[in-house]
């Protein structure tokens, strides 16, 4: 997840260090965006950032994004800049969609934040269902053999021609049958969101399976 936050956050950080503001004062310059996110009380009642936190992290969002929202173009650009190697655009747009909770077509700082704050610091369970929730892309509330195996390969293909070791060009359909012959435990077809979380909690190897994609957000 370091890698959304990065561009986010660079500008922030550095302002952090000589910039103090009270609530007030940040209140007003969330006003003065096209778009203008809940009050800082209210988003720190919905997520596990303090106000300071949401402060510093508001900065860098409006920093990278003046009119208070990320369209998804502008969402993959600046995805793409951490992997110059590879093609990020198909994993950027599923995750656009993950982060796009209202299917607005646009990025909130409260959708940023929200999700931020579950992948960061959230249970291993909303953690899980976040990740659930990315991988059902139909939303239907199951995941099948498809909807994995194109998550996967996006996450290949964002890592590019430079990946080691070199991968072979059935290794997304190894990794999902793999996954798969665990999850599924009726053998219907598909991964319940039930299934999804018993496997990933009882089975060590899908949990460093997990962490290791969700570096990638």
């Amino acid at each position: 997840m370091g890698l959304v936050m990065g561009t986010f956050s660079m500008q922030s950080n550095k302002q952090d260090r000589a910039y103090r503001k009270d609530k007030i004062d940040d209140d007003f310059e969330m006003s003065i965006v096209c778009h203008r996110p809940e009050g800082l009380d209210k988003l720190e009642a919905h997520t596990n950032f303090s106000k300071r936190e949401l402060q510093v992290l508001y900065r860098g969002f409006k920093n990278e994004c003046p009119s208070g929202v990320v369209n998804e173009d502008t969402f993959k650009q600046i995805y793409a800049q951490f992997f110059p190697h590879g093609d990020a655009s198909t994993y950027a747009h599923y995750l656009f969609n993950a982060f796009d909770s209202e299917h607005s077509g646009s990025i909130k700082f409260e959708d940023f934040v929200t999700a931020l704050s579950i992948l960061l610091r959230g249970s291993v369970r909303e953690k899980l269902q976040w990740t659930f929730n990315l991988y059902d892309i139909n939303k239907d509330g199951y995941i099948n053999k498809e909807e994995m195996t194109d998550i996967v390969r996006a996450i290949y293909d964002m890592m590019g021609k430079y990946t080691y070791p070199a991968l072979k060009t059935d290794t997304p359909k190894q990794h999902v049958d793999a996954f798969f012959r665990k999850m599924d435990k009726n053998r219907d077809g598909v991964v319940t969101l039930d299934e999804f979380l018993l496997s990933c909690q009882e089975d060590e190897n899908i949990m460093r399976s997990l962490q290791l994609f969700q570096n990638v957000m």
